[in-house]
């Protein structure tokens, strides 16, 4: 049932969040009032070279403390404030939403630890599994994760959405099924450089689960789609596979069509397959993914659940429907509809 709307300008010129705002609430249809968010590439021009840490507090007297103590065990934070929100007449403030620019000190990391990355992924994992009342939920350089329980339009007027400007915009209306709505749970979800909106369900999620977890990975947010954030970060950053090869390894061909290919695809999809087999996904979905050059739908291996792209100019858009493409930009090059299992990608030009 949710919602997924995103568009990447491929010139790098930046959008404010006013259009996508409008276009989220053309699928109000999708959701159910109980979660909704956007995520922003380019968000913070002046802190850019800064991981942007965004952190819900349940009580700031309680965590806040503990956070910072964790953070500067391992850097330097140059900024911190609030991130301004204006409640709604059905949105009311229920976490605080807090924003850090942080820098990792290499003289700091240790425990086995090599580059940054890897300490800022356990700082989230040490945040989100022993402060109770904190949860780190955007990670990103010049990226934000702004969500929360609510519709779209109060969510974007809560964060005053259209105050924000940047190149990549992704936009969900949850409609939860199998965990109640919570701020946490709202999408996107987001780990360092990658962002995911997801719609359907994962029904392979106690596999997947457990596999990534065997990496060292945390999950702690309570839906599905965040195991997708961590799948693509190990198999993306950690293990360098090609991003075709990582969505194929997620969303694999079946045996029989295996068995239909040449030689040398049989044996790369059939080492995929065996190599990644707990990372297969199973179930309806949907997903888009963003970092900071591109944007990529793809759905299951049989299209459970509906994705439309379309390109104007320099922009390209994936979504659940054509309709909310439409009220960002009427006028279109052309609108397709990618096959089940097939990556769509759009790319920075730079």
């Amino acid at each position: 049932m949710c919602g997924i709307i995103s568009v990447i300008d491929r010139s790098g010129s930046s959008m404010d969040g006013g259009a996508i705002k409008k276009a989220l609430a053309q699928m109000n249809e999708r959701g159910n009032g109980e979660g909704a968010g956007y995520a922003v590439y380019g968000a913070y021009p002046d802190y850019k070279d800064y991981y942007a840490l965004h952190v819900f507090y349940d009580n700031l007297a309680e965590s806040k403390s503990a956070v910072e103590a964790i953070l500067e065990q391992w850097g330097h934070i140059e900024h911190s404030e609030e991130i301004p929100t204006y409640e709604q007449s059905r949105l009311k403030r229920t976490q605080i939403p807090w924003r850090y620019f942080f820098r990792p000190d290499a003289s700091l990391i240790s425990g086995g630890i090599s580059n940054e990355k890897d300490a800022v992924i356990r700082i989230i994992n040490t945040v989100n599994t022993t402060v109770n009342g904190a949860l780190i939920f955007s990670s990103g350089k010049d990226v934000g994760i702004f969500k929360a329980s609510g519709w779209p339009e109060e969510v974007a007027d809560f964060y005053r959405i259209e105050d924000y400007e940047g190149y990549i915009w992704l936009g969900h209306n949850r409609y939860p099924t199998n965990t109640g709505g919570w701020w946490g749970g709202a999408h996107p979800f987001n780990l360092l450089d990658c962002s995911v909106v997801h719609n359907g369900e994962i029904t392979s999620y106690g596999t997947n689960v457990r596999y990534i977890e065997s990496f060292g990975y945390k999950c702690t947010m309570l839906t599905d789609t965040e195991v997708v954030a961590y799948l693509l970060d190990l198999l993306g950053r950690k293990h360098e596979l090609p991003v075709d090869l990582a969505v194929k390894a997620l969303a694999p061909p079946f045996w029989d069509e295996i068995d239909s290919m040449g030689i040398s695809k049989k044996e790369l999809y059939t080492a995929l397959r065996m190599a990644y087999g707990s990372a297969l996904m199973n179930g309806p979905f949907a997903i888009v993914v963003a970092n900071s050059d591109s944007i990529m739908g793809f759905t299951d291996r049989i299209k459970l659940r509906p994705m439309v792209a379309a390109e104007y100019g320099d922009r390209m858009y994936i979504s659940s429907e054509e309709a909310p493409i439409r009220i960002m930009e009427p006028v279109l090059d052309s609108v397709w509809m990618p096959s089940a299992g097939e990556p769509v990608i759009g790319r920075l030009r730079r």
